[in-house]
């Protein structure tokens, strides 16, 4: 990315992702295969995403729109650097954070404080930073009397309020957000995105996967639309959600 650039957040340039999808047969078949001696499964290549290019900078809000196999959660975990793309580059400014998976960066047999500690590091903070903002991600989460018990006991909502609550308090350059909010219920979903609201206006770069697309549209200024890994449209989010639904 270029150094000079002081408002981009996220280049994404030229990127393509392809995965090898291995198709198991039956035991019966892969005993045949093996006394026959032929290979016991077969390999297809999926290509998830073709050549995508965008820029995205500091204060915009941006939706990830398709059908479901359109690329879009995994052009978020290549963003995040879950993945790296077998084509193309990708370039990040800042400290990322957000929600990709319910629980990643948690173990289970630890406690919530314990995960607190563990997540925040992951993401970027140390001790001290994670001790100075441990009562406002405990207070945030409202799981404060169950902080000391161990989290595989924790319901999906509690572990989704806990994850959130750490990921926005790390004062995050850039949020991602996979889907998750659908999780939660229905006021802690609200707390959430005026949560999201806040880091938006305070110059955040947002990047947002979401079906729910009166939520994406009230949110996100601008749409990327991808169909079968390929960016068919880049604009007013609402020309975005408009296009999707026709399909």
């Amino acid at each position: 990315m270029d150094a000079t650039d002081d408002t981009t957040r996220v280049r994404v340039s030229g990127v393509s992702k392809v995965f090898n999808i291995r198709h198991t047969h039956s035991l019966k078949e892969w005993i045949v295969a093996k006394i026959k001696g032929r290979r016991e499964a077969t390999i297809d290549r999926f290509q998830a995403l073709k050549d995508v290019s965008f820029d995205v900078r500091d204060g915009e809000a941006v939706a990830l729109l398709g059908l479901n196999g359109s690329g879009k959660s995994t052009l978020l975990k290549l963003i995040s650097g879950v993945l790296v793309p077998d084509g193309g580059e990708i370039g990040v400014r800042g400290k990322v954070a957000g929600l990709i998976e319910v629980g990643a960066g948690f173990h289970p047999d630890l406690t919530g404080r314990e995960n607190v500690y563990l997540n925040g590091a992951i993401l970027g903070m140390d001790e001290d930073e994670i001790e100075a903002r441990f009562d406002d991600i405990v207070g945030f989460s409202e799981i404060g009397e169950f902080i000391d018990t161990e989290v595989k006991f924790y319901s999906s909502g509690m572990f989704l309020r806990l994850a959130f609550a750490v990921a926005v308090h790390t004062d995050p350059d850039i949020f991602l957000v996979d889907e998750i909010l659908a999780v939660g219920d229905e006021p802690f979903q609200h707390k959430c995105l005026a949560r999201i609201r806040e880091l938006k206006q305070s110059g955040k770069a947002l990047v947002i996967v979401s079906h729910d697309l009166d939520m994406v549209a009230g949110l996100c200024d601008r749409g990327i639309l991808l169909q079968r890994g390929e960016v068919v449209l880049d604009g007013d989010v609402n020309d975005a959600v408009a296009k999707l639904r026709a399909y």
